[in-house]
């Protein structure tokens, strides 16, 4: 028969409210600690979590919602935020959308039926309808890399203009002018971001905004293929372009490959995130680098504060905005005018 905390009790001499502080993570004496975890070795108890889940509501796991498991942005954050929930006693649930609105519905619909403590989102639907019935269960919600206009809950992000207009100032630094970008889908609030950074530098330097030479592109790797050669096509006086996503980048590397365009000496090119294709890249890529680790760390550190909080005060309290700084890592790709 199975151990059970009586029988812990027993071992120990200590009550059975000292026991259950213990296993739901209550203040225990030291010594007390020592004679329960010493107790649990030799009596080989295992904690139920699914009864323990049903008696305080909370199941110690965390759900995640992302759009492709094979974006190395995603990736790296969630390897980041399951180290430290891990170190914390909190289980993950990766969920991949496959960037569709309705699985995302339906990966939000199935960690709620697994009664997950907190989801952690980098939304595709941007109207955040996804997340309207979980949102008033009163449990925590962390947003990554965008934001979800009317919807109350943490974020944490990029300062995005900033990347933009310091990629756009290296261009500038470097004689050009007729610089496009390929940007992000319109409802997606970090591709907002970007362009309008791409717009506010061109404006500061007077420089007119051309819409030829924007691409509204699909953050995929042959939506960046597509991108390059309709901007190379449309605009044979381009002389730079500037890429707001990896996979966008990749696939823009691989479209200038294909059409013979030495990037540098034909074309000049910022792209976005993965230092290491950066370096693979002949030239090397200069690229827009997003903190990964900042964001996995802050992440982590919100959603365990707000599931130490009372409902009560989750339900109340506003949603907190955290913005990193990018940073630019420099390699050969900007020729000089």
């Amino acid at each position: 028969m199975a151990a059970t905390m009586k029988d812990i009790a027993r071992r120990t001499g200590l009550g059975l409210a000292t026991i259950s502080s213990y296993f739901n993570g209550g203040n225990v004496r030291e010594k007390n600690r020592a004679k329960i975890e010493e107790a649990i070795q030799e009596l080989h108890y295992e904690v139920n979590e699914v009864a323990r889940g049903l008696k305080t509501n909370a199941t110690k796991t965390v759900g995640v919602v992302i759009p492709e498991l094979n974006n190395i942005f995603c990736t790296e954050i969630i390897t980041g935020m399951e180290d430290i929930l891990r170190n914390h006693g909190y289980a993950t649930i990766v969920c991949d959308c496959r960037t569709d609105k309705r699985l995302e519905k339906e990966a939000v619909e199935f960690l709620v039926r697994k009664r997950v403590d907190g989801i952690i989102n980098m939304p595709v639907n941007g109207s955040g309808s996804h997340l309207e019935a979980f949102k008033k269960t009163g449990k925590p919600i962390v947003l990554i890399d965008r934001r979800i206009k009317g919807l109350s809950c943490d974020c944490v992000l990029v300062d995005n203009e900033k990347a933009a207009e310091d990629a756009m100032e290296l261009f500038f630094a470097n004689g050009h002018r007729k610089i496009g970008i390929i940007a992000g889908p319109k409802d997606i609030s970090t591709a907002r971001e970007r362009l309008s950074g791409y717009r506010s530098a061109l404006e500061k330097h007077e420089i007119p905004v051309e819409e030829n030479l924007i691409y509204y592109g699909d953050y995929t790797i042959q939506g960046g293929v597509r991108a390059i050669e309709t901007l190379v096509k449309n605009n044979p006086d381009m002389t730079a372009v500037f890429v707001t996503n990896y996979e966008m980048t990749m696939g823009a590397v691989i479209g200038v490959n294909e059409m013979g365009i030495h990037l540098r000496e034909d074309l000049s090119m910022i792209g976005f995130d993965n230092l290491q294709f950066a370096r693979a890249c002949s030239p090397k890529l200069t690229i827009i680098s997003q903190p990964t680790e900042k964001i996995a760390r802050e992440v982590a550190r919100i959603i365990l504060e707000r599931l130490e909080n009372s409902k009560e005060e989750q339900g109340a309290s506003e949603g907190i905005t955290e913005k990193l700084q990018t940073e630019i890592f420099m390699g050969k790709s900007i020729g000089r005018i």
